[in-house]
């Protein structure tokens, strides 16, 4: 792992989601690279207005996002709400992010995160 750069990796999303949407993860540098994984599911979750939800579609070859993802998403995000919702017949996992008002982005984290990737 390590063999990717966060830079040549297109981003999941660049844009305000004003609705509940997916966020596609699984793609063959999500299942090489698990930090980029990591990193675009807390872009997704940014980027979900309140109210809403992403479904975070993960790659199958990290396992059950329990085990690497929602510990991350809980450092970054105060108030957000995770619930697996299924395994997909190709193996990938899905879990819905709720995105309330009461969500918060722990900012602190996210530039400490962002300055150790320099």
């Amino acid at each position: 792992m390590g063999s990717v750069s966060h830079d040549d990796v297109e981003p999941v999303t660049e844009r305000r989601h004003d609705n509940s949407w997916s966020a596609n993860l699984e793609k063959s540098v999500h299942a090489e690279e698990r930090d980029i994984v990591v990193t675009q599911a807390k872009d997704a979750v940014e980027h979900t207005s309140p109210g809403n939800h992403v479904n975070l579609v993960t790659h199958g070859n990290h396992g059950h996002p329990e085990t690497y993802l929602y510990d991350e998403l809980r450092a970054a995000f105060d108030g957000v709400d995770l619930e697996y919702v299924e395994q997909c017949g190709c193996g990938g996992h899905v879990t819905r992010v709720h995105v309330s008002s009461d969500t918060s982005t722990n900012a602190a984290e996210r530039n400490e995160e962002e300055t150790m990737e320099d």
